[in-house]
């Protein structure tokens, strides 16, 4: 008997009624399994779909989209962040071509199926600015601006003047044809349209094992398993692999807030900065007349787990924001989410290195998570369905350039660091010292032991060390979590699995 599994439910996500599925509750069979129900598992399974092939998408959240994709702050660029001079050393001209191409086509491809699916997700193209704030911004500017000409891109210029004079009274770079949208909306949309068209797609079912060959099997933490002739997994960091692509780029933590604004105080665009970590800034128009705006402010970037005082991260921000847009209001939100930094700028999705020809992944979005997630739609489809791809190569994930050699080495030497903590006596020397509401390394023997004490003062114990590659742990006050500064795995206060790559909890103290 066939299982079903379509919305009969739906719940509320920041006031969004997204679909809801049960969990997978026996064996079934499919041409494609995809394991991650966020903008890259979505899209990838629409395009399937579209296809004609049968396919079951597994998430381990109780909801799609209940990871990174709906912490984003939905920005769809084509105007790459490391910047057109650094992308034309590693790529050529040619390739970097090919990346932007790709990032246009796949902000085209969100709009036609929103028109094919009639989504009402406040989808609108805006012009984005690139500004600077000293000379030497200013000198790197015209650099940008050259080598966007020199891969062909004219519409790209350069003005004397920002349409927002508080950002800046230099110049700035206009890259026309961007856009935004509402992402929960838009995946909603896609999904009610997938279930429609017999997408099995399960909730709260957490693959714990992969195994791989002529036909995959992927097996949820329940015992339940699906069979496929493909395997695509996109949960942000592969949790299908262990050690090779997490060699390839490093997890960041991003913060962003939102503060009221009156309508009409900002000009609407998309806008960043050139500073490091660089800023990010777009509006979130109100419905009504007489209603504010929201103006969505993001950056202060950090290696993930390796910052002692993340709250502080807000702080700056505000702070910065106030500096720039004085007459912003209340910041009524505040949230941070995770972004993969490939060594060489570009995202990893193709083939899984050293896998078998059927698997597939997409990772590494480097903080462009919505096109490149759409792009990987695009592309896994192709590769699936044996269509060449001309965005192939410069995504493969095997790919390796000699001009990320220092790159590499220095993401790795960082991580290797990490690992210092074994030899360190801890945070505390008594579970009591742990105040209510924080998290503490605490030494135990030769063992570290991660100690959470919750507002009723009750402490509760687990091991301090990540079940992925055995990275000592570090508590994130801004998130009230467990985040490993090696590769990026993440749990929560009780040592249970928030993300990946780790697929196990944080063992209890003597491995109970």
């Amino acid at each position: 008997m066939k299982e079903e599994s379509g919305a009969s439910k739906s719940v509320w996500v920041d006031g969004i009624a997204m679909p809801v599925t049960h969990p997978l509750q026996e064996n079934v069979t499919c041409d494609v399994c995809i394991v991650g129900a966020g903008i890259a598992g979505l899209t990838t399974a629409y395009h399937l779909m579209k296809e004609g092939k049968t396919v079951v998408i597994l998430e381990a959240k109780n909801t799609i989209c209940g990871g990174e994709t709906s912490r984003t702050t939905a920005h769809l660029a084509s105007a790459l962040d490391d910047g057109f001079p650094e992308l034309i050393r590693l790529f050529g001209v040619d390739g970097t071509r090919l990346a932007v191409q790709s990032h246009m086509a796949a902000i085209d491809r969100i709009e036609a199926i929103i028109k094919d699916e009639k989504i009402d997700c406040e989808f609108k193209r805006l012009d984005g600015y690139m500004f600077a704030n000293n000379q030497e911004e200013e000198a790197q500017l015209t650099r940008e601006l050259e080598a966007a000409h020199q891969i062909g891109w004219r519409d790209v210029i350069l003005r004397k003047s920002c349409p927002l004079g508080s950002l800046t009274e230099l110049p700035c770079l206009h890259f026309p044809n961007q856009g935004r949208f509402h992402v929960l909306k838009y995946l909603a949309g896609l999904t009610n349209a997938m279930l429609d068209k017999d997408v099995r797609i399960y909730t709260a079912s957490k693959a714990v094992e992969f195994r791989t060959g002529p036909v995959t099997t992927v097996v949820t933490q329940d015992g339940h398993s699906v069979t496929a002739n493909t395997l695509v997994v996109t949960t942000n960091v592969p949790v299908n692999d262990v050690v090779t692509m997490h060699t390839k780029q490093a997890p960041y933590r991003t913060y962003v807030i939102g503060a009221r604004v009156a309508k009409g105080e900002v000009p609407d665009a998309l806008y960043w900065d050139m500073q490091d970590p660089y800023h990010y800034i777009r509006l979130e128009e109100s419905g009504g007349e007489g209603t504010d705006d929201l103006l969505i402010v993001g950056g202060e970037d950090h290696k993930t787990g390796q910052d002692d005082y993340p709250t502080l991260r807000y702080q700056k921000l505000e702070h910065w924001m106030r500096q720039h847009f004085p007459m912003a209001g209340e910041v009524v939100y505040r949230w941070s989410g995770q972004v993969l930094e490939p060594v060489d700028s570009l995202a990893f999705i193709g083939r899984n290195p050293g896998d078998a020809d059927n698997v597939y992944i997409a990772t590494g979005d480097s903080g462009h998570g919505m096109t490149h997630g759409t792009i990987a739609g695009m592309l896994l489809t192709d590769l699936i369905m044996g269509r060449k791809n001309e965005w192939a190569t410069i995504y493969d994930p095997a790919r390796v350039s000699l001009k990320t050699t220092g790159e590499f080495l220095k993401e790795n030497l960082n991580v290797a660091a990490q690992y210092k903590d074994y030899v360190t006596g801890g945070e505390v020397k008594d579970a009591s010292e742990v105040i209510p509401g924080t998290g503490r390394i605490m030494g135990r023997g030769p063992n570290k032991i991660a100690v959470y004490c919750d507002q009723d003062g009750v402490r509760h114990e687990c091991s301090a060390i990540c079940t992925h590659l055995g990275c000592v742990v570090s508590w994130n006050s801004a998130e009230h979590s467990w985040d490993c500064p090696c590769h990026g795995s993440r749990f929560d206060p009780f040592g249970k699995v928030i993300s990946g790559p780790a697929t196990k909890d944080l063992e209890k103290p003597g491995g109970r």
